[in-house]
């Protein structure tokens, strides 16, 4: 592994929960191995291109790695009816991360709408230099997942594939989408899409990133059943069974 720098930025007002105060500790890789990740995130870390981070906040615990045990997954009541409006609908091609003009338009509408009813920071309309930034280099080959709807692009998802036996998986980076089709709730489709695949090619997990309690835009990982949170004292425990 190569790394540039670590930084460890102040405490600020938290965006999950507004209430506390968070501080997150950043280190930019050049490269690395998925098996380096592993290790990583095993450990608490996420990345988001090249810049790895965590939680270093000062009174609060609440970002805790959530992961849906495959093998056992029993999809709920809504998850079924998720499955049963878009399997057969939507075509899923999964291919190496590039950028397109459909690309660009949709992540700018996908975002202006969190902007509007979420309450999420405006931003620019996101040009190709950035997007190849943010979602196509990466310290290790990843993943693009695209989502069809008649021809249409309508989702983005990237993934990484951590392969290791024991503790193994995708680990689900970012997921964008149309939100025209929001009642198609292409969020819970892209997760049932990655544990189906996931049991294909016998990987034990599916990792969703932090599950934060309180937090709306994060409590939803949980419906994925069953599935483990991350201790603080680094074990992995069953959560919802």
């Amino acid at each position: 592994m190569e790394s540039l720098f670590r930084h460890i930025a102040p405490p600020t007002r938290c965006g999950y929960l507004p209430q506390q105060k968070w501080s997150l500790e950043y280190e930019y890789v050049v490269e690395m191995t998925p098996g380096e990740y592993l290790e990583r995130m095993l450990d608490n870390w996420r990345r988001f291109g090249h810049m790895l981070f965590h939680p270093l906040c000062p009174s609060c615990r609440a970002c805790r790695s959530l992961r849906v045990v495959v093998p056992q997954f029993r999809p709920d009541r809504s998850q079924r009816r998720c499955r049963l409006a878009n399997e057969g609908v939507i075509e899923l091609r999964i291919g190496k991360p590039s950028v397109s003009r459909a690309k660009l338009a949709l992540y700018d509408r996908y975002h202006a709408f969190q902007a509007e009813h979420k309450g999420w920071p405006e931003h620019a309309p996101r040009d190709a230099s950035s997007y190849v930034d943010s979602f196509v280099h990466h310290p290790f080959p990843v993943e693009e997942w695209c989502y069809y709807l008649d021809g249409q692009l309508i989702g983005v998802g990237y993934v990484d594939v951590l392969m290791d036996a024991a503790a193994g998986g995708f680990s689900a980076i970012y997921f964008f989408y149309d939100p025209r089709q929001r009642q198609r709730s292409l969020g819970t489709w892209n997760v049932l899409c990655l544990i189906e695949e996931a049991a294909k090619r016998q990987l034990p997990y599916v990792y969703l990133g932090y599950y934060i309690e309180g937090c709306g835009s994060m409590c939803y990982k949980a419906r994925f059943r069953p599935n483990q949170l991350r201790g603080v004292d680094g074990v992995w425990r069953d959560f919802w069974v």
